[in-house]
């Protein structure tokens, strides 16, 4: 194993790690906007619940989920060791221009926009999944089932303003790191070519608006019906 040690201990590596780590909670994504957009089915949370339910009760999802942590645990810990050497190497003079006029927004405040969305997922985990795994939510029964109403729990929060125009913006800086994040991902892959990369980078920012729009127009209708 020392050689993939010495291969992701590099900066290559940990860009490589980075990005790998980045497509899997890009898909992650999609398929988690999938199940949240059932808040919105007009059934009181049966759909979701239901959903929710199944979700934390296969033994695959599970395993992928408890992979999804470790993916986002490297992700961050990836992150902020290779913003730390980005750091280090501008205090080095180059001689070569690097074209930072150039650089979006985004590509140039990934590492702020990983703090936010760090924070987002703190309060995420300790506001919805932490009362959903400690069995603290109320039941609620269909066709003579029962399930956690965790339904509820997300009602209540996004009645909250504050928490609804928190994880709204939250999703507008999401927006932000993904818009970068999945075009520079492939870029780091090698998929770097004039006539694939524009594609890439539209398809990159199609994705992110669609992603967090999904995610952000949640607590907004919820919210509005109150």
């Amino acid at each position: 194993m020392s050689w993939f040690t010495q291969s992701i201990s590099g900066t290559i590596g940990k860009k490589l790690l980075m990005s790998l780590t980045g497509l899997f909670l890009i898909l992650f994504l999609v398929i988690h906007l999938a199940g949240n957009l059932q808040l919105l089915a007009g059934d009181g949370g049966k759909a979701f619940n239901i959903y929710a339910y199944n979700m934390a009760h296969n033994p695959l999802i599970k395993f992928v989920s408890y992979g999804n942590f470790f993916f986002i645990l490297v992700h961050i810990i990836d992150g902020i060791i290779l913003t730390r050497q980005n750091k280090s190497a501008r205090k080095v003079k180059y001689a070569v221009s690097t074209n930072d006029s150039k650089s979006s927004w985004a590509s140039k405040n990934m590492a702020l926009l990983g703090i936010i969305i760090l924070v987002f997922i703190i309060a995420h985990l300790a506001g919805f999944w932490y009362k959903f795994k400690n069995g603290s939510l109320a039941d609620v029964v269909y066709d003579g089932v029962t399930y956690p109403n965790g339904y509820e729990v997300v009602s209540f929060a996004f009645s909250q303003p504050l928490y609804a125009g928190f994880y709204v913006i939250c999703m507008v800086f999401l927006g932000f790191h993904l818009s970068h994040g999945f075009s520079s991902a492939f870029q780091t892959l090698g998929l770097n070519h004039k006539k694939y990369t524009p594609f890439i980078k539209k398809l990159g920012v199609l994705y992110s608006i669609l992603v967090a729009a999904g995610f952000a127009i949640i607590p907004i209708v919820m919210y509005l019906k109150g």
